[in-house]
């Protein structure tokens, strides 16, 4: 259940498959993401590919017969195309092509007449169509797949093909469950039930004694968790600076070297980040200094070079020196930033109030909290925003709210109208969740949806970090066989009491916090592997833009587009 795992097998499996010598690769847009997050541009090196090519740019390209081509695309229509014209006056010696999903016969025929010199050696489907974040983290990078309350046709699509890459890539044919308000969920799951059947000589996996499932959710269910303040390492970068798969831009940063305009945060290659990404940042300070006495101690070290004994010793080490120094660097400057930003805004009486909106029932104080944090210069718009959304969503209903009062206040301290728009936008979205009789969770009564959502952990310390997700709820019923059919069918008729492998993939997009509810989850319950997808990987700005682009109506899909911001294998032969 490991998604990073499969997609780095299948890479090193296409370069290693096209034997030795030296070799370029040949991917589109998405590809090269996909590839990137799971490999580093060394650890390519290292396998004899010393080219990389965008094949929508490779037109124009030097011809070097001494090369091999390893091709690794999506299987549209117009890489299709473009790669028919490749192959037409083939620039490599020998091609190698890979197809990250299930390619048609029509094209395959189309790239055999294509290829009048006889240049491709093999054409495979392998299934890595999708971006793996970490070991149990994926996405489509999908931003605004809903609109209007209606998929996206093309997002759909791009979805289904990606959760069949994810389920052929794990080697899993599963039970499909959704939640059953969701009209988005459910469409989605017969979607992929439809390409499972007409595909099923792929799905001829053994499912064993417990067969795995996939669990489609509704972003709405919990539209709660996107808007909260993050205090792990990896969630506080994501909502603070942005990753975008896993690269961090330092462009503007406050004393960043001139030289770190951008940083990588891979599971896959930094330890320091592995051992601490889900680390809260009250801790990150002390694990930080830690780093930086082991470097200064190996520094101290390196200078004492007396001696072709210490000389050969300095070189030999001094590759892990430099990336040590590397490593010390991008973290001392990320970590400083985030404290600055936290000071700055004053994130920490924001985030309290958050919580305190999240997980405790206090209107009269809640409401205080919001009017003077609103009022304040240091809170950033984004920040105000949020606090009266949190507010909106758990009080609008409640007889002595003040909405209209809290809306004025954002105007008066000169927020765009657009960002006060999303107030009721956000509403909106959230009651429209409400829309059957069957709840969220395990209830009929959908008035305690409000109280599912606002539900605190007892006994948390950290004021900071009281919040728990939905899916935290949902999983651990899921395990416990309390999940109800009523609230979450089945979409083909079978049934199975207890789960093992188990893949969640969330409509509207997941949240780092919602990743860091998985790997708590799974590190409690041994046997249980989970895997967490979804449209897209969201902090609170990238969330409001998939709200405002869902709520919109259809008709006007196509205005305002801008971004809301704050200020398996299976070979093919060619015949």
């Amino acid at each position: 259940m490991n998604v990073l795992a499969a997609v780095r097998m299948y890479i090193g499996k296409m370069i290693q498959d096209s034997g030795p010598g030296m070799k370029v690769l040949l991917m589109d847009r998405e590809t090269i993401g996909i590839v990137s997050m799971a490999y580093a541009q060394s650890e390519i090196l290292q396998k004899e590919v010393y080219l990389f090519e965008q094949i929508d740019r490779s037109v124009q390209g030097p011809v070097m017969k001494h090369m091999k081509c390893v091709v690794f695309l999506r299987p549209s229509q117009e890489n299709i195309h473009l790669l028919a014209s490749e192959l037409k006056s083939p620039r490599y010696g020998v091609y190698y092509i890979h197809f990250s999903g299930i390619i048609s016969k029509a094209s395959i025929k189309l790239l055999a007449e294509s290829d009048e010199q006889e240049v491709v050696r093999e054409i495979q489907e392998f299934y890595a169509d999708y971006f793996a974040f970490g070991p149990h983290l994926f996405s489509f990078n999908l931003e605004k797949s809903i609109i209007g309350m209606e998929w996206n046709p093309n997002s759909l699509q791009r979805t289904t093909q990606g959760l069949v890459g994810v389920l052929l890539s794990l080697k899993k044919y599963p039970i499909i469950r959704h939640q059953g308000f969701s009209p988005l969920a459910k469409r989605l799951a017969e979607s992929l039930k439809d390409t499972i059947v007409k595909e099923s000589a792929l799905f001829t996996f053994q499912r064993g004694d417990v067969a795995p499932l996939l669990l489609i959710l509704d972003r709405r269910c919990d539209p709660i968790t996107p808007l909260l303040n993050q205090w792990t390492y990896q969630a506080m970068v994501h909502e603070l600076l942005t990753i975008k798969n896993n690269r961090v831009s330092l462009v503007g940063v406050p004393g960043a070297p001139k030289d770190l305009s951008e940083v990588l945060l891979s599971a896959e290659q930094d330890e320091f980040y592995t051992n601490n990404m889900y680390l809260n940042f009250g801790d990150i300070g002390q694990t930080i200094k830690s780093l930086m006495d082991e470097f200064q101690a190996k520094a101290k070290s390196h200078q004492q070079v007396e001696s072709i004994a210490d000389m050969k010793a300095f070189v030999e080490n001094y590759p892990q020196f430099k990336k040590m120094s590397g490593t010390v660097t991008k973290h001392v400057t990320l970590v400083g930033e985030l404290s600055r930003l936290v000071t700055k805004h004053n994130l920490l009486e924001v985030s309290e109030a958050e919580q305190e909106l999240a997980c405790q029932d206090e209107h009269s104080q809640s409401l205080q909290k919001v009017r003077r944090l609103v009022s304040l210069d240091q809170v950033r718009d984004l920040d105000a925003l949020r606090l009266v959304l949190l507010y909106a969503i758990r009080y609008s209903k409640h007889s002595s709210n003040d909405l209209s009062g809290l809306m004025d206040a954002l105007k008066r301290r000169g927020t765009p109208d657009r960002m006060v728009e999303l107030v009721s936008s956000v509403v909106r979205y959230s009651n429209s969740a409400n829309i059957s009789s069957s709840s969220i969770l395990t209830t009929k009564d959908v008035s305690k949806i409000t109280e599912k959502i606002f539900k605190g952990l007892k006994g948390v310390e950290n004021v900071f970090t009281q919040h728990s997700p939905v899916l935290k709820e949902i999983l651990e019923n899921l395990v416990k066989g309390r999940l109800p059919e009523e609230s979450f069918p089945t979409i083909n008729p079978e049934t199975t009491s207890r789960v093992q492998d188990v893949i969640v993939f969330i409509v509207g997009g997941v949240t780092l916090e919602e990743s860091l509810t998985v790997h708590q989850f799974c590190k409690t319950n041994n046997g249980v592997r989970v895997a967490l997808g979804g449209t897209f990987i969201h902090n609170s700005q990238s969330f409001l833009n998939e709200v405002e682009a869902a709520i919109r109506s259809s008709s006007d899909s196509s205005a305002r587009s801008q971004n809301f911001s704050s200020s398996g294998s299976r070979s093919a032969k060619l015949t």
